[in-house]
């Protein structure tokens, strides 16, 4: 697809969303949050659910944890505009609760379809419920910070998985906003080496499989499926630029 094809694909579904009444959420919305950003990014961030400014607004993100995610990306030298942002569920659950098992799965297919229009080389988690989408089992407190090849049959298949804690969680503590500074720092290390899987991938198609199987640190012998640590050159000097390549 060239971007307008994009845009017009991701305006599609987003119209669908805002009319959805697959789940009880559509009951309470004021209005459903698609989601939004670059239709030629590489990145794609999906956090958890709408809050009350998100139902608000119709965009994701847009209050007080939007503003410290703005905030984490231009550390890094991003900007909200250059990723693609959206939720696991896209309709706010009552008192801004946990999404339910199945409010998460009827909402499920908007977000495989996006996926698939984005084809994106990196997908970044915000919060525990993202992380169970793209990593299952895996728990955020050990996996913040790091990435791993994106479950089979996550919708994202060809991508690299970066988990990091929700941006709310952050706000209600000092620590977790520290670490979540020191977490979005390894981002653009794992967009090069989702950038180097997919070219890898284009020269040897046997060559993405077998990474996904083995995803040790790079330049060992590990065959554990371990997260995969980022700690190459970081900050916003470091930082690659996005687009499609």
């Amino acid at each position: 697809m060239n971007v307008a094809e994009r845009r017009e694909a991701l305006e599609t579904i987003a119209a669908e969303v805002r009319t959805c009444t697959r789940c009880r959420l559509h009951e309470g919305r004021t209005t459903a949050v698609p989601g939004e950003g670059d239709p030629d990014t590489e990145v794609v961030f999906v956090g958890e659910g709408p809050g009350y400014n998100e139902d608000q607004q119709g965009r994701p993100f847009v209050g007080r944890a939007g503003d410290l995610l703005v905030r984490l990306l231009a550390t890094i030298g991003w900007r909200r505009q250059d990723v693609f942002i959206t939720n696991i569920v896209k309709c706010r659950p009552p008192d801004n609760r946990d999404p339910e098992p199945d409010e998460i799965a009827a909402c499920e297919p908007y977000l495989r379809r996006q996926l698939a229009v984005l084809e994106p080389a990196l997908v970044v988690t915000l919060g525990r419920h993202s992380l169970a989408r793209f990593m299952p089992g895996a728990r955020i407190s050990a996996s913040h910070g790091s990435f791993r090849p994106a479950e089979a049959g996550a919708g994202a298949d060809d991508a690299l998985v970066y988990a990091l804690y929700h941006p709310a969680a952050a706000l209600r503590s000092t620590e977790v906003e520290r670490q979540s500074l020191d977490d979005v720092a390894g981002v653009p290390a794992a967009l090069l080496e989702a950038r180097r899987r997919r070219s890898e991938a284009t020269v040897d198609p046997g060559a993405l499989d077998e990474r996904s199987a083995t995803a040790g640190p790079p330049g060992t012998d590990e065959t554990e499926p371990a997260l995969i640590g980022a700690s190459v050159e970081t900050g916003p000097e470091a930082a690659p630029q996005l687009g499609l390549f």
